[in-house]
């Protein structure tokens, strides 16, 4: 399989070569339409530029299509709309953590756990470009990641440890934070009710006045759930203010707090009671950001903290545990960066990152007295450098570096390089190879019997061929990726001299193709499509064979309506590892629909569906799906 890929990314870049130079007219660049802003992407170089001239994939998920969705939560929207993303569910709201979680992100194979248990850690999602994850597990938390939250999302699809270091390791997941752009002062209101007595709340205010800028935003969700001992609940708020110093200078602050309550069933053939977590997250940051007109930058601060109190439960016939299990965690950071035009057609980005990171764990008895398990802190620093360079019209080199050093692992080294070919017609070929990386977690290395204080990172390497076009001024657009991924060093918990370990044992050998289209039909209709096939050598959780996804929506006058059909073929529920196990795969089609219609200028309602067909499936083993669901509810506008 691997000299076949290559043999194709050979193939195409002798074929494409030729081609720019012969077709490439001097006024092409000129009579090319202007894209839309969402083409401008900040996740894949850390400054704003145009996503034509970066080597690697960003799909843009913005907040026309987040509000479109009803949801809560990014997760279920970003698996619909970005090609080989996928996020697990076990139900109408909520993830949880520990035993029977749900949440887990995988993208092109990476991130999915190798073996059920152990948690995405290969998938970086941020927060304005700050990574956020649990400083002890080194996972993210799903149930933080509220729609409430951004303004947009950028995904990039493949290794991003050059710009963002470990974890990074299949891409990363950036959510972008909203912001009030127009003068004046806005409040949203919206609420919602319907199946499993769910119920979804958010009130929103924007301001913008001068050189001032602030968002405002809380909420509240619950649901008794679709079994019985499966009721979740929420409360989430998050504040940010902005100041413009000057026309080139802006200081930023926000600050994010959530809390939820969440009940795990167990497994339908192996019932839990009492599986109950109680979880608070929240996180702070402090931006001075630069902008001219050959030169940009940041110097940013952050925060990030968590406490967790977790009762694991029992089986029926089994006595209640007498313990809690507690954690506190943290994690903080330091990130500067600055980007430059040195001469013409030219970028050069440098930048540095320090990380500090860690937490305690305990075990607290229902006599009073505790049983420490861990108290670890790590630091992680790095410098990187990106230079980008333009060759007349149709040609963007871009190479990068990062050098990175844990204080436990030692220093990973992550080279970067790419090459995009800007042809007529506004189409884009590209070409890219990078390297990924992920450090062994503390809990890996000291947490629980299996850990293992000698593991080494997770690495691979990731090539990709990519041809994009926009036609009829932007109203129809498509793209087309190949990508083969190699990987050594997965760390697997296996059986040594009689007990679980983790050991770097696994691998990674991943081939697919993806593909998008989007039409604009008309004002008031529009159509898209995106496909994934993914071929795994060494199956993983959460990583379907196959995943498509068709929508369509239409608005005029005072309605608006949209809906998607979601294919879902060879997911994974089981797999077969160290010879124990067996391979178990999911199929299934699912049907959601939205429909509104606004009363007044303030006043919107609406109605959603989801699973219409009521298809009985799975996506974590042994945690059946709720069939068809219904919500209804209001918008409001001030």
């Amino acid at each position: 399989m691997k000299a076949f890929f290559h043999s194709i990314l050979t193939a195409a870049l002798l074929f494409a070569v030729p081609a720019a130079v012969a077709d490439e007219l001097p006024d092409s660049v000129r009579q090319r339409p202007v894209y839309p802003i969402e083409e401008v992407v900040v996740t894949g170089t850390r400054n704003e530029t145009d996503v034509r001239l970066l080597p690697m994939t960003v799909s843009v998920v913005d907040r026309a299509a987040i509000e479109r969705s009803g949801r809560q939560s990014l997760l279920p929207i970003l698996t619909e709309q970005v090609p080989g993303l996928f996020a697990t569910a076990r139900g109408i709201m909520g993830y949880g953590v520990s035993t029977g979680a749900a949440g887990g992100m995988s993208l092109r194979g990476i991130g999915g756990a190798p073996q059920a248990g152990l948690p995405t850690t290969g998938l970086l999602v941020l927060i304005d470009g700050h990574p956020q994850y649990m400083g002890l597990m080194g996972h993210p938390i799903a149930d933080a990641y509220q729609s409430m939250l951004a303004e947009r999302v950028e995904v990039v699809r493949g290794p991003a440890s050059v710009l963002y270091g470990s974890n990074a390791m299949g891409g990363v997941i950036n959510i972008v934070t909203r912001k009030q752009r127009e003068e004046g002062i806005r409040t949203d209101l919206q609420a919602a009710y319907g199946s499993y007595n769910t119920l979804q709340t958010e009130l929103s205010n924007r301001i913008r006045k001068g050189r001032f800028t602030s968002v405002v935003t809380g909420s509240y969700n619950r649901t008794d759930g679709h079994r019985a001992d499966m009721g979740f609940e929420q409360y989430g708020g998050y504040a940010k203010l902005g100041y413009e110093l000057s026309r080139a200078w802006t200081l930023s602050g926000d600050v994010n707090l959530t809390h939820f309550n969440a009940s795990n069933p167990g497994e339908v053939t192996a019932p839990l009671i009492d599986n109950d977590s109680r979880i608070t997250r929240g996180r702070a940051s402090a931006a001075l950001a630069n902008r001219y007109d050959r030169t940009s930058g940041a110097l940013s601060l952050f925060y990030n903290w968590g406490r967790h109190k977790i009762d694991d439960g029992y089986a029926a016939g089994s006595e209640p545990l007498n313990y809690r299990f507690n954690s506190r965690d943290r994690m903080l950071g330091v990130s500067w960066y600055q980007s430059a035009q040195l001469f013409a057609g030219n970028r050069l980005t440098v930048g540095f990152d320090y990380f500090h990171f860690g937490g305690e764990s305990w075990n607290r008895f229902l006599d009073g007295h505790e049983e420490p398990q861990v108290d670890k802190t790590q630091d992680e620093v790095a410098g990187y450098v990106d230079f980008r360079q333009s060759l007349g019209t149709w040609l963007t080199l871009d190479a990068g570096l990062r050098v990175d050093r844990h204080s436990h692992v030692g220093t990973e080294w992550v080279p970067q390089a790419g090459v995009s070919f800007h042809l007529p017609r506004s189409a884009e070929i590209k070409l890219s190879a990078g390297k990924g990386f992920r450090y062994p977690t503390i809990r890996e290395l000291y947490m629980f019997r299996p850990a293992n204080p000698d593991l080494r990172p997770e690495r691979l390497w990731s090539y990709e061929l990519s041809l994009s076009q926009r036609l009829w001024e932007g109203r129809l657009s498509y793209g087309v990726n190949l990508f083969y991924i190699d990987g050594e060093n997965l760390i697997l918990r296996m059986p040594v001299d009689g007990r679980q370990m983790n050991v770097n044992t696994g691998r990674i050998e991943n081939a697919g193709v993806e593909a998008e289209i989007a039409y604009r039909i008309s004002a008031a209709w529009s159509v898209d499509a995106n496909y994934s096939f993914l071929h795994m050598e060494h199956p993983v959780l959460a990583a379907p064979e196959h995943k498509l996804h068709v929508g369509a929506s239409f608005t005029q006058g005072r309605w608006s309506v949209s809906t998607g059909l979601q294919y879902v073929e060879g997911l994974y529920t089981s797999i077969v590892v160290g010879g124990t196990g067996s391979d178990a795969q999911e199929n299934f089609i699912l049907w959601n629909l939205r429909a509104g219609f606004r009363i007044s200028r303030k006043l919107r309602i609406f109605v959603d569906g989801e699973n219409l067909l009521a298809q009985r499936y799975e996506i974590n083993a042994g945690f059946p799906m709720p069939r068809a669901t219904v919500l209804g509810g209001l918008d409001m506008h001030f």
